[in-house]
């Protein structure tokens, strides 16, 4: 399985950002669900968001109202529109996915349910 990520960079604070996550998998058979992650400098990594392929989509309380995951599933691809940037929002942006079936019901931002990552991408957001 392999995630690539693209479209990360500088904004300002209260810009917008749009990052997308191409998998190897099919999205189009339901097995597998695609999450965000943030790591911020000197923290560990925390799910923001995640959708299913039926395009359930979960949200971190932190990033709910702001950003919007979406999927193209024809294009095996995972967006993630990143409004109203804040400079904590700062950091990088990892996808990743595994098999639905395989998660506890509110567990899909959990990282340890997610064995497949990209490579990670920075977005950086300046005051």
């Amino acid at each position: 399985v392999n995630l690539v990520e693209s479209g990360g960079g500088l904004v300002q604070a209260g810009g917008t950002l749009k990052l997308s996550c191409i998998t190897s998998e099919e999205l189009t058979d339901g097995i597998w669900a695609v999450a965000w992650f943030h790591q911020a400098p000197g923290k560990g990594r925390e799910g923001i968001s995640a959708i299913s392929g039926d395009s359930t989509a979960w949200y971190a309380d932190s990033v709910k109202g702001r950003f919007t995951i979406s999927s193209d599933n024809a294009k095996n691809t995972v967006y993630l529109e990143m409004r109203s940037l804040k400079p904590e929002d700062t950091g990088v942006y990892y996808c990743a996915t595994d098999q639905i079936g395989d998660m506890l019901g509110g567990t899909e931002l959990q990282e340890s349910n997610y064995d497949f990552w990209g490579q990670g991408i920075q977005v950086t957001v300046s005051s």
